[in-house]
C-alpha cells in the first residue's frame, strides 16, 4: 500500500509563518515541511528550534529550511512573506509594494516546477490571492486566499461570549474584503440551528446595538491588537492550520476563504471572502448564501472598493 507523504512548503518566517508553523507542528496535519525565508539563518534557526519540539509532537514531521527548488514536490504553498500592517495603515496601504514581492516570489516558486494548490495570507489577501493566480497560471481553484475565516472566527467567538455558548456551536459568516468593507451575514447567522434572532428574545438585557458593537470589534479587532503588541498572528495562524487540514485531508469542509466569483453573488473577476468548499483539490465550489437587499448592497460594495484598488496594479 503506498503512503503519500504531503509536504507543506512555507514562505515568509515573520511572525505569521513561524506560529503557522509552530501551529501546524503540533497538531500533526503534514509529513514535511520546508522553511523557506530571504532571511536564510531566521529559517535555519526556526527549523532547528521546531525540530528539538519533534519528541513531544503528536506524530512525526520532518522540518527543514530550504529554498524555493523544494517547492516542485509540494502539495501546498502557504505564502505569509511580504510587508506587514503598520500602526494607522490598512490592509489596502499595503497593495503595490507586496504585489512587486509577490511577483518575484510567485516565479520562483513556478519555475521550480510546482504543481499544487497555493494558500496565500498576506495582506491584502483577497488582492493578492488574485495575483497569485494571475503570476502563476494555476486554474483559479488551486489558488486560495485566507480571505474571512479569521474575522469568521472572531465573529463566532464574540457571539459565543456574548450568548454564553460554546464558540463551535455558533454558526456565522463574515464575507466581502479582509479589511474595512468586510460584512457580516446576519441573516444565516445560528446557534445549534436556532437563528440569532431567536437567541436575542430570550437575552433579557437584549440591545440591537450589542450586535453592532461585536461586528464593529471584529471589523477592527486588527487595529487594536497591532496598537497593543504590533502585529497580529496567532489567530490567523490558526485559520491557516485549519485550511491545511481541510486541504491535505481532503474533508470538504465549508470555510469562508478568498475565492474567485464567477458570476457567483452577481460578481466577476474578482478574489474575495465568501463560504467555499474546500478539499484535496482546492476549491471544490462556492457556497452562495441567500442574503438580504441590504447585504446585498454591501457586498458589491466591498467588490467595487477591491476592483478600485486593484486598478493601479493589474490595469483593469
Amino acid at each position: 500500500m503506498l503512503n503519500r507523504v504531503n509536504r507543506v512548503a512555507l514562505i515568509g518566517t515573520g511572525f505569521v509563518g513561524s506560529s503557522y508553523a509552530f501551529a501546524l507542528l503540533n497538531q500533526g496535519i503534514t509529513e514535511e515541511l520546508v522553511l523557506i525565508d530571504l532571511n536564510k539563518e531566521k529559517a535555519e534557526g526556526d527549523a532547528m528550534d521546531l525540530n528539538h519540539g519533534l519528541p513531544f509532537a503528536p506524530s512525526r514531521t520532518k522540518i527543514w529550511y530550504g529554498d524555493y527548488s523544494d517547492c516542485k514536490d509540494a502539495d501546498l504553498v502557504v505564502i505569509t512573506a511580504g510587508a506587514n500592517q503598520k500602526p494607522g495603515e490598512t490592509r489596502l496601504d499595503l497593495v503595490e509594494k507586496n504585489a512587486r514581492i509577490f511577483k518575484g516570489i510567485v516565479d520562483e516558486i513556478m519555475a521550480s516546477g510546482f504543481d499544487g494548490i497555493f494558500l496565500v495570507a498576506t495582506n491584502p489577501v483577497d488582492i493578492l490571492t488574485y495575483a497569485v493566480w494571475k503570476y502563476s497560471g494555476l486554474p483559479k481553484e488551486r489558488v486560495i486566499g485566507s480571505g474571512t475565516i479569521l474575522d469568521t472566527a472572531r465573529f463566532r467567538f464574540l457571539l459565543g461570549q456574548y450568548f454564553d455558548v460554546d464558540t463551535r456551536n455558533v454558526h456565522a459568516y463574515i464575507i466581502g474584503e479582509h479589511g474595512d468593507t468586510e460584512l457580516p451575514v446576519w441573516s444565516n447567522a445560528y446557534i445549534a440551528g436556532t437563528a440569532i434572532s431567536e437567541w436575542t428574545k430570550n437575552k433579557q438585557d437584549f440591545k440591537q446595538e450589542n450586535l453592532d458593537n461585536i461586528f464593529t470589534n471584529v471589523r477592527d479587532a486588527a487595529y487594536h491588537i497591532i496598537e497593543r503588541k504590533g502585529a497580529t498572528y496567532y489567530g490567523i495562524a490558526m485559520g491557516l492550520v485549519r485550511l491545511t487540514r481541510a486541504i491535505l485531508r481532503d474533508e470538504n469542509s465549508v470555510l469562508t476563504v478568498s475565492a474567485y466569483l464567477n458570476g457567483e453573488y452577481g460578481e466577476k473577476d474578482i478574489y474575495v471572502g465568501v463560504p467555499a468548499v474546500v478539499n484535496r483539490n482546492g476549491i471544490r465550489e462556492v457556497v452562495e448564501l441567500e442574503l438580504t437587499e441590504d447585504e446585498i448592497q454591501k457586498f458589491s460594495h466591498s467588490v467595487s472598493v477591491l476592483k478600485k484598488t486593484m486598478e493601479p496594479v493589474f490595469n483593469r
